[in-house]
């Protein structure tokens, strides 16, 4: 008949002293707690497993945050585990593995991955990773993707809409088809959520890009921009935009390597632009001006207009912003991105080819055959023609002088 081992009490548990070496306190029925030399205290269950026989120990805890009775507790279910035939350390190490699996196939997990295999441009990737970990990662990143039912993922999405923000409650949607769409492609998942939400989120109001383009009120702004007393990197910035209008984030992030100023033209690669296709925009006399006389400040460096902290990084997003409000003009009545619909706006209405128009402006096509003819340099000798005339009417608009539309020349 096996020795009966005498149960420990709470206080020879809490006296108990480090020794040289590990030592151990037995409790009966397989319970024990060993006591290491730096005085930690560990509580062990020692058992056979039911398939082989062979002896095993199963960590319960640590002492004083496992008590004798919590240690108690854990030794009568993993007996009762062993009683229907149940190694619990078997068990323990498929649970380890089950949650493992789990944290792998989380929506936050596959969108992480999803974003390191996206090949966009860099502003587009960090609109992605904005939208993802401010607004979905709180609501659904910890959930598994077979956990993201449609009510699930509504729920998350009018949270967004609750707070005023529907255009992001929109591209967030959009954001986690594309993530499922990918993850099933993966064999991650079988379903996407966002097929169910067609029509669930309020419809959003075309947004316009405060804009001026009235041909009075185009040469006041010009005057104003050429007697901006601030940052003269600032102001290069701001004199270049009307002539190049091109998106803010393709101005601010120029490179000097981009840039032909004997050939008076600027390549941006098709990395940098949101429609991820090469972009050519020829520079017109004033424009390539405007960049000789910056050279001398920046043109050692990567970037034409380089942040006011640090030249290893390009002019910050709020810069063109906030200096035309420096200016006086409020977010109602001009930004950054205003300069494009300017330009649209007049050239078009004088008369100058529209495709051309659309190519310098940089906009998709709408139609996908043509689209895959199309390229940089297409209508660009018309472009090159544009973009001097345009320069020289905004010129004769800065003079105050009674401008007479021009129209586009043939040839």
């Amino acid at each position: 008949m096996p020795k009966r081992v005498p149960e420990l009490s709470p206080s020879a548990v809490k006296n108990a002293r480090p020794r040289a070496t590990a030592w151990k306190l037995a409790d009966g029925k397989g319970l024990f707690l060993l006591v290491l030399p730096d005085g930690a205290k560990q509580w062990r269950f020692k058992y056979r497993r039911p398939d082989t026989g062979k002896e095993n120990l199963l960590a319960l805890g640590n002492y004083p945050d496992v008590s004798l009775s919590k240690a108690r507790e854990r030794r009568a279910e993993v007996r009762a585990l062993l009683a229907d035939g149940i190694d619990p350390g078997a068990q323990r190490k498929a649970e380890r593995q089950a949650r493992k699996e789990a944290a792998g196939s989380t929506f936050a997990a596959v969108a992480s991955e999803w974003l390191a295999v996206q090949d966009c441009a860099d502003v587009t990737l960090r609109k992605s990773r904005w939208i993802l970990e401010s607004f979905l990662f709180p609501e659904i990143g910890h959930l598994p993707l077979s956990d993201i039912s449609p009510r699930v993922l509504l729920d998350a999405l009018r949270k967004i809409e609750a707070t005023g923000k529907q255009e992001t409650a929109k591209r967030a949607k959009i954001k986690a088809g594309q993530v499922f769409r990918w993850a099933i492609m993966e064999g991650r998942t079988e379903i996407d959520p966002t097929g169910a939400l067609r029509g669930a989120l309020k419809a959003t109001k075309a947004k316009h890009h405060a804009s001026i383009t009235d041909p009075a009120k185009i040469g006041e702004l010009l005057r104003a921009i050429d007697g901006y007393t601030g940052d003269p990197v600032t102001c290069a910035a701001l004199r270049l935009a009307p002539l190049v209008f091109v998106r803010p984030g393709e101005l601010r992030a120029a490179q000097w390597q981009e840039i032909d100023l004997d050939g008076a033209v600027w390549r941006i690669p098709g990395e940098r632009m949101k429609m991820g296709a090469a972009h050519i925009v020829p520079l017109s006399s004033q424009a390539v001006a405007i960049l000789r006389g910056l050279q001398p400040l920046t043109g050692t460096g990567r970037y034409v207009f380089p942040g006011m902290r640090s030249a290893s990084r390009h002019m910050s997003e709020n810069t063109i912003n906030a200096a035309l409000r420096r200016l006086g003009y409020g977010t109602d009545e001009m930004t950054g991105h205003g300069f494009r619909s300017m330009a649209a706006s007049r050239l078009n209405e004088m008369g100058w080819n529209a495709d051309a128009i659309e190519r310098q402006l940089a906009h998709a096509e709408s139609n996908k055959v043509r689209d895959a003819y199309t390229h940089a340099a297409q209508y660009l000798d018309e472009r090159a023609r544009m973009m001097q005339a345009w320069a020289d009417y905004l010129d004769a608009l800065r003079a105050g002088g009674d401008v007479v539309a021009f129209r586009r020349r043939a040839g």
